[in-house]
């Protein structure tokens, strides 16, 4: 009887095995064809409800706390090297000699920048997601005051006579000026649009900020990306400095005799239908130069060559003899060097027509670029000791520092500053996103249309099947876990259908990504790319007046006349939290005349203060043109009963809004403390 009552049991269990392995295989590679977009990707569920968690346990299990070193300074007598560690929020002090970090000196939210005092007892951090910066005792190797600045603070230099502390700031675009007798900010000056680089003229007299996005204009006029020139005495604007057809303007260097200054930039060719990548016409990388004194020209001379780019510059350093420079090219994971000398004959040799042309010359790069040195992942900030004989440059996601012999232009040795030696699968995406390898000749990278893992401003021809139509504006990749379906057409239901065929088709015009990179590109979209706190518009999660009126009209049923506004014509409707999305279709009467006839995806309002131009085609330059400009039908919302106050008060809650992380955070406070 019981090896009978065996054998049925036997008998269920296969036939259930048969039942679960046959109709549930079939369900499972259609399942898995659904999200790929493809018929061949391996059925691994772990790919996806493993590597795609953004949080909690299995969060913490699949993934590794990274340190990601982004800037550096050396200390005057060569031995000590200071690394932002922008992962860990720390300050790490490395002995030279030795290769070892000393010490780990915790600093603040997501640090940026470092600059140190000339006695080199102090060091200022920047700290781009906790406005403020860390003064830093290095003999005791502790925070021993915090300086508040403006919102997203990200490059930092000292005057010339350490009194005052100059501060970039990023998200407000603008400068923040600190005397640091008073320890308090006496100064708040405009600068250009989502400035980043800073630097001081060697007599001290001026300081330039480099801006990264173009000043917003409409689709098919010239871009233009600005440098401010500030009074450094009289702490007030100067001169304002356009570059033309350039942007990413992320880092500037004075040379020592103050001729020059030298900016890293990108010209993009944003305008030109994307099937041009194929004949180096959509991304382009250089130098910008700034010639000093009267009647000086802005020039552009750029670091490819032909078949090969190097993509995404990120500083710029030069040598204490003027000779040379340096150029980190993070999406190649490449130093170029510079003869400094040669540029300065080329601009005594040619006309300001000449050098125009030189500026879309693939060629011309041989002249002043002597040497590329290779490094590790992502290289990113780079200093020069005092005597000039080595070059310490960032390898952000290597967790190391590549030191460089300046004289022999050859690298000599690594610091290993001590992250995980586990390359998690996220990890090897975030590598993938920033390296232009995927792309036809390395001319871009994903990194290069959304820095900071967000968006460029820029509107592009995307080149589908009618050239000139259907332009779009870029899109920001900050959390967008859970908000599918992706592009502004709403056809592709999941990240794989977006970076995988379709990708290499629209974009890099070359093969695809295996399927293990695409896994851990996706990975790394869906859990690794955080917005920062929105500490200019929120930052405390409590409302102001002005934000809790507006919060009521983007709620209301009815409008200002009493009447009932449809369902569809509410904000609410289209755009419930959390995510301020309902993941649909809409038409909201803003296709233009180059558009097909189609709906578009309803896109996520977390953070969208950060993200000007808006609609699809980058035509509202500010959230109030969306309605004053291109809502005039009530087809976006019901506005049109609204006053000039009550749309302010709207405009004040939208740009209130933010991640919804932080909200869960706070709830998660909040219920701990009940």
């Amino acid at each position: 009887m019981k090896r009978q009552k065996l054998f049925v049991l036997a008998g269920l269990v296969v036939v259930l095995g048969l039942l679960v392995y046959f109709p549930g295989r079939k369900h499972a590679r259609a399942h898995v064809n659904y999200m790929t977009a493809a018929e061949d990707h391996p059925l691994l569920c772990l790919n996806c409800h493993l590597y795609k968690k953004s949080d909690g346990i299995i969060y913490k299990l699949v993934n590794k706390d990274y340190l990601s070193p982004y800037n550096t300074a050396v200390s005057n007598d060569g031995t000590q090297l200071y690394v932002v560690a922008q992962d860990a929020n720390e300050l790490l002090v490395t002995d030279i000699e030795k290769k070892q970090v000393l010490q780990h000196i915790p600093v603040d939210n997501h640090p940026h920048s470092i600059v140190l005092t000339n006695d080199g007892n102090i060091a200022y951090v920047s700290n781009q997601w906790a406005d403020n910066v860390s003064v830093v005792d290095l003999a005791n190797g502790t925070v021993t005051d915090t300086l508040e600045t403006g919102n997203g603070p990200s490059g930092i230099t000292l005057s010339k006579d350490e009194k005052f502390l100059f501060v970039v700031n990023t998200f407000s675009s603008d400068l923040t000026v600190i005397d640091l007798n008073k320890k308090k900010e006496i100064k708040r000056l405009p600068a250009a649009f989502d400035p980043a680089g800073i630097a001081v003229s060697p007599d001290g007299g001026k300081v330039y900020v480099s801006g990264r996005r173009g000043n917003m204009v409409p689709y098919g006029e010239p871009l233009v990306t600005e440098v401010i020139e500030y009074d450094a005495q009289k702490k007030r604007v100067k001169n304002v400095i356009g570059v033309g057809s350039a942007y990413l303007m992320e880092n500037i260097s004075f040379t020592p005799s103050g001729d020059l200054a030298l900016l890293s930039l990108i010209r993009p060719k944003n305008l030109v239908p994307m099937v041009q990548v194929e004949r180096g016409w959509m991304m382009n990388h250089g130098i910008g130069i700034i010639e000093q004194g009267e009647n000086g020209r802005v020039i552009q001379l750029l670091l490819d060559e032909p078949n090969a780019y190097y993509s995404d510059p990120y500083d710029v350093v030069v040598t204490p003899d003027g000779k040379k420079a340096f150029v980190s090219s993070s999406g190649v994971n490449t130093i170029s060097v510079i003869d400094l000398e040669e540029i300065r004959t080329i601009l005594k040799e040619y006309t300001r027509e000449q050098l125009d042309y030189f500026a879309n010359d693939l060629a011309f790069s041989r002249k002043y670029v002597v040497k590329r040195i290779p490094t590790g992942a992502c290289p990113k900030g780079m200093s020069i000791s005092k005597d000039g004989s080595r070059l310490y440059v960032a390898e952000q996601l290597e967790d190391r520092i590549a030191v460089i012999d300046v004289d022999q232009l050859e690298p000599l040795t690594t610091i290993d500053l001590g992250g995980p030696e586990k390359i998690t699968v996220a990890r090897k995406g975030r590598r993938l996103f920033v390296n232009a390898g995927g792309t036809f000749q390395h001319q871009y990278s994903c990194y290069t249309c959304h820095p900071d893992y967000h968006e460029d401003g820029l509107v592009y021809n995307m080149a589908g099947k009618d050239m000139g139509r259907n332009v779009t504006n870029t899109q920001s990749l900050r959390e967008i876990n859970g908000t599918a379906p992706f592009k502004w057409n709403g056809k592709n239901q999941t990240v794989y259908k977006q970076d995988g065929m379709r990708f290499s088709t629209v974009l890099t015009r070359t093969e695809a990504f295996c399927y293990p990179d695409l896994d851990a590109l996706t990975s790394f979209i869906l859990t690794g790319i955080k917005n920062p706190p929105n500490l200019m518009y929120n930052k405390t999660g409590e409302l102001t007046a002005s934000q809790k009126r507006g919060k009521e009209i983007f709620e209301r049923s009815v409008d200002g006349n009493g009447k009932m506004i449809p369902e569809n014509g509410r904000c609410v409707t289209c755009h419930p939290a959390p995510f301020y999305t309902n993941f649909k279709l809409a038409d909201v009467g803003t296709l233009a005349e180059s558009d097909d006839s189609i709906q578009f995806d309803t896109p996520h309002l977390n953070n969208i203060f950060a993200s000007p131009p808006y609609l699809h085609d980058g035509r509202a330059q500010t959230l109030e043109e969306i309605w004053t400009l291109y809502g005039g039908e009530d087809e976006h919302g019901v506005v049109n009963d609204m006053t000039k106050m009550e749309l302010n008060d709207l405009i004040n809650y939208l740009k209130s809004l933010r991640s919804a992380s932080y909200e869960h955070q706070k709830e998660k406070a909040l219920n701990a403390s009940l």
